[in-house]
């Protein structure tokens, strides 16, 4: 695991927490934009593909525990795709004790269809592994004993645009081509918006990362809104 860390800082900070298969480089439009709103970043890549979100969450405590620990002010969250359900168990073991807003952007938090369909692909239990099986609509108990209800202030942003004209057929729409809008929803949330976007485009298209700003720093995004 390595990490991308600004200096330690009296602001609030930023954890991001990319996708499955994706590494921190995908987040650095959005961490710019956050460091430029005034906010420390702690930009984590982690092994996505070859361990489960429990052992995951206990390989970024170290250094998320650190980080929180340097700043006067909260520690907020900012994840895409499986990061968000890597964030909703990491808050379960290790809330931090000034815990601040949680931003999710095409969190498959009610599961994907896509991982439905493809689960018993050796192909896609050799790419993605044990994750991987951890992000089907219907969650083994053990899977589901690691996502509690939530009781914290989060707003999900979700995409409505594919752009993978194959494997998204059979999606139920709307949908970002990965995860479709109604199950990026999840129960106790403080806000959802659509945008007009797709799954991996959602960490660094502008609209995206303006609403993540405004609702980091109001607890919920702006009126002005392309979808809803």
């Amino acid at each position: 695991m390595s990490e991308r860390r600004q200096a330690a800082s009296t602001l609030d900070g930023v954890v991001l927490l990319h996708g499955i298969s994706r590494t921190a480089r995908s987040f650095r439009r959005m961490e710019l934009a956050l460091r430029t709103a005034g906010f420390a970043t702690l930009n984590l890549d982690y092994d996505s593909r070859r361990k489960g979100l429990d052992a995951l969450a206990e390989d970024i405590h170290p250094s998320l525990d650190q980080f929180a620990r340097s700043l006067d002010g909260s520690v907020h969250f900012v994840c895409h795709s499986m990061g968000g359900l890597l964030a909703r168990v990491y808050l379960a073991r290790h809330r931090p004790a000034r815990l601040g807003r949680i931003v999710m952007l095409g969190t498959p938090n009610g599961g994907s269809e896509i991982a439905d369909r493809l689960k018993n692909l050796a192909a896609y239990r050799a790419y993605f592994g044990p994750a991987g099986q951890q992000l089907v609509t219907r969650r083994d108990a053990a899977t589901s004993a690691l996502l509690p209800s939530i009781d914290y202030c989060a707003g999900i942003i979700a995409g409505n645009r594919s752009v993978y004209p194959i494997t998204s057929i059979g999606l139920p729409r709307p949908h970002d081509g990965r995860v479709s809008v109604a199950n990026t929803r999840l129960d106790g949330m403080a806000d959802h918006i659509v945008i007009r976007t797709s799954h991996p485009w959602l960490v660094r298209n502008a609209e995206a990362i303006a609403q993540t700003i405004a609702f980091l720093q109001e607890g919920k995004f702006s009126t002005n809104r392309q979808v809803d």
